[in-house]
């Protein structure tokens, strides 16, 4: 496998792009972006575990009870969610798209994000349309254009492409996301297109995806909100034309470890660019008896207030760990866990069996001062291991979410 460019215009057939339709009042920002395939695509989709559920969430999952799709739009700016017209608008949303591609309305899938509660002004979307489709790429314009125009309050792009053999044929996985705040296990204003080229059986495309996603994007936490508008989509257009994948067969685990290589690092990118945030927080817990509970523990972590406020601080309060790993709701031996910090500035144990260690807090603030800080875990109880991953608290924090909607 390797990391090439193009994000979800790298795989054979995809066109993407974005334009400022008028959703957003600021001219320069992208807020409408399209991804069509050449060919039908199998197609799967995870959504929000939020019981409020945006009208775009709930007509892709219509959608979807028949496993294809074409086409992806996209708006950022209005969430559609809870809003006075939300369905109808977003129903009329995925028309526009559908008669300007000539194709059946429930090919088309939708996605919006932003402020919860307004209506959606789909005057604007129906005007920015005409433009969109002509200027439609199959280069890296196009991915970075879909890119920027799904981003909200994040602060860079989020895309990735890999490459990978099946046999004599190269498949490509493409990918844009944007998150960045109100993200939480089970995913948060999240919305994350995925593109491939391989050719895969929906059904068991649906199964790849869930397993890549319990691991990356269900493994982040920003705040601890789970948004109302997460989605996860993947398109497959079989254009590498490798033999169909129809089940859990070699050519399916190396799908889905690039999958899952690829959906690491957008996972990561936006833990890494959470609101207002300094640091990227990566847990290891391991030596643990299950994954499931490795994860379980990591997940608290990364998600303690008084963690992430003490990464941002630069202070190597471990203290917030080991307490974090207490009210997980899962048994474990204090006495037995280790407890260290690492950076590219090296490492630092701080906790033995439970108890604290002396050491160099000078040491320990050079550390902690680096953009990714590493929590390292060791439960000494069996050989699982989980990896999760968030970021600090900071003042930013409050002031961006302070005033979000005015």
């Amino acid at each position: 496998m390797e990391w090439i460019n193009g994000g979800i215009t790298a795989p054979i057939g995809f066109k993407a792009g974005g334009v400022h339709c008028g959703i957003r009042p600021n001219k320069t920002k992208n807020d409408l972006a399209l991804i069509v395939s050449q060919k039908e695509c199998s197609a799967a989709g995870l959504f929000t575990r939020n019981v409020v559920k945006a009208a775009p969430v709930q007509v892709d999952q219509k959608a979807l009870s028949c496993p294809k799709a074409i086409a992806i739009l996209a708006n950022s700016g209005i969430a559609n969610a809870c809003a006075p017209h939300d369905m109808e608008n977003a129903l009329k949303m995925q028309k526009l798209a559908a008669a300007a591609l000539h194709v059946d309305q429930d090919d088309v899938l939708i996605g919006s994000t932003g402020v919860i509660g307004v209506d959606l002004n789909v005057d604007a979307i129906a005007n920015g349309l005409p433009l969109l489709l002509k200027n439609l790429a199959s280069d890296e314009a196009g991915s970075d254009a879909a890119a920027k125009a799904i981003m909200t309050t994040d602060t860079v792009k989020k895309e990735k492409a890999v490459c990978f053999d099946l046999h004599d044929k190269k498949v490509k996985i493409g990918g844009i996301s944007k998150g960045s705040g109100m993200i939480h296990p089970n995913m948060g204003t999240m919305l994350c297109y995925l593109t491939s080229d391989v050719s895969i059986e929906a059904s068991v495309l649906k199964e790849a995806l869930k397993e890549v996603c319990d691991q990356t994007f269900n493994r982040i936490s920003v705040d601890g909100d789970t948004s109302t508008n997460d989605s996860l989509i993947i398109l497959a257009n079989g254009m590498a034309e490798n033999e169909m994948i129809k089940e859990k067969n070699e050519d399916y685990e190396v799908f889905k470890n690039a999958l899952l290589q690829l959906c690491t690092q957008l996972a990561r990118e936006m833990a890494r660019d959470g609101e207002g945030a300094k640091h990227l927080i990566t847990c290891k817990v391991h030596d643990c008896e299950s994954e499931e509970k490795a994860e379980v523990l990591a997940k608290s972590v990364i998600g303690s207030s008084l963690t992430k406020a003490a990464i941002f601080g630069c202070d190597a309060n471990w203290g917030r760990v080991l307490c974090a790993l207490g009210y997980a709701g899962q048994s474990f031996d204090p006495l037995k866990t280790d407890i260290s910090f690492s950076s590219l500035k090296g490492d630092i144990a701080v906790c033995k069996e439970g108890k604290g260690l002396a050491f160099d807090e000078e040491k320990a603030l050079e550390i902690l001062k680096e953009e990714e800080v590493i929590i390292d875990i060791s439960l000494h109880e069996g050989d699982a291991e989980a990896t999760c991953w968030g970021c600090d608290l900071t003042y930013d924090y409050v002031k961006i979410n302070g005033d979000y909607r005015t």
